[in-house]
């Protein structure tokens, strides 16, 4: 099955998003279909904050080493495609290809500003996108963002008037970050026709794969809600630790025979 047949509305596939070559090939021996990288949970990696500050070619070689870390497809968390101008994005589309992945993802916030592009700005990079995906010489799968919402720039309206918009222009797959009820959600899976990518993190992360089914989402990715799970087990430890000279927290690890079993 190949990454775009994994896309099927009603029967949404867990991208499960990793952030080294451990994480993907544990995730993808635990049964994840397909991995993705994480903008956020990558910079954590790399001792900085989310946002813009990773470069094109550090995302790049973090990808390719995911890719070559399992057998599943992989697609990469690309930001805003690593530039403004429309031609950017379109070369990060064929860069990323390059790399073997199956597909990217691109969002409408102007980096390292969280501030949205205007419409017909970020609609232009999603056609010049599209147009680059297109002309690659195997499958890739396009998803394009409306973080607005998330990032508090515009409305459920603006985000659908936008989605719909990056649909005719070509994205392959949709995605508004954490809309702010489930009301509002299905309305972004019923303006279109095309797959619709969830974020399972925050208030999403307490409903099941079902309820998610049931309103016809075709994707669940993790954002960087699983990073952020282990971070707080190291925040946790640390406390007790340098604290109260509290180990407990240790004793509740995995063995190591069987993090090598999923890593082998």
């Amino acid at each position: 099955m190949t990454f775009r047949d994994l896309h099927r509305k009603g029967d949404p596939f867990i991208l499960a998003n990793a952030w080294d070559a451990g994480s993907a090939r544990m995730l993808a021996a635990l049964g994840a279909p397909a991995i993705a990288t994480s903008s956020a949970a990558h910079a954590f990696t790399l001792g900085r904050p989310d946002g813009g500050t990773v470069s094109r070619d550090e995302a790049l070689s973090h990808a390719e080493a995911l890719v070559a870390a399992v057998s599943v497809p992989v697609s990469g968390d690309f930001e805003n495609g690593f530039g403004h101008a429309p031609d950017d994005v379109a070369e990060t589309v064929r860069l990323a290809a390059e790399v073997g992945l199956a597909g990217i993802s691109i969002e409408d916030a102007a980096l390292p500003d969280d501030r949205a592009y205007p419409r017909d700005e970020a609609v232009e990079r999603i056609r010049a996108a599209a147009s680059a995906a297109r002309a690659l010489p195997r499958d890739f799968v396009l998803v394009a963002r409306a973080d607005g919402v998330l990032n508090g720039h515009y409305d459920i309206d603006e985000a659908l008037a936008r989605i719909r918009a990056f649909d005719a222009a070509g994205a392959d797959c949709l995605y508004v970050p954490l809309p702010k009820t489930v009301d509002d959600l299905k309305r972004v899976i019923a303006a279109t026709g095309k797959p619709v990518n969830v974020l399972v993190a925050g208030p999403y992360a307490r409903m099941s794969r079902a309820e998610f089914a049931a309103m016809g989402a075709a994707r669940l990715s993790l954002g960087s809600a699983l990073a952020r799970v282990t971070h707080r087990v190291i925040r946790d430890a640390g406390k007790a630790m340098f604290g109260a000279g509290d180990f407990t927290a240790l004793t509740n690890g995995m063995s190591g025979s069987e993090v090598d079993a999923l890593l082998s």
